[in-house]
């Protein structure tokens, strides 16, 4: 059953020239293993984007501001994203250590775009990868 859902959609100019400006940025908002991910891409930019989406809407779907670092964007089969909250974050939400939320991520060349679900009962389960 969903419970909730949040919606984040971002520039991807923006977080260009933020990640150019501060490169501290990274460190400080994404995963060793995001970071890990995006910048084996030809243009990070839209990557990073995703996942700064991704983090923002996971926070209006648990209802809840959260610690970015202990927002996770993993990938799973097929590559198929989905997340991963940690720490006091998974403690936040309600959910327990390392849970999984419902992930849809999407980018083009100016916009990044993410919505999370957070589901109940057999729906949860069958989300899962």
């Amino acid at each position: 059953m969903l419970t909730s859902l949040g919606i984040d959609i971002i520039e991807t100019r923006r977080i260009r020239e933020a990640l150019t400006r501060w490169p501290d940025m990274k460190a400080r908002l994404f995963t060793a293993r995001e970071r890990q991910y995006c910048d084996q891409k030809a243009d990070p930019a839209p990557h990073y984007a995703a996942r700064f989406a991704a983090k923002e809407a996971t926070a209006k779907a648990v209802g809840r501001w959260l610690r970015w670092q202990e927002v996770e964007v993993v990938s799973g089969e097929r590559n198929r994203p989905f997340l991963r909250l940690h720490g006091e974050s998974a403690r936040t939400a309600g959910l327990p250590e390392g849970a999984q939320l419902l992930l849809s991520l999407s980018h083009s060349r100016e916009y990044a775009v993410a919505v999370v679900a957070r589901v109940t009962g057999e729906t949860a389960a069958e989300g899962r990868p």
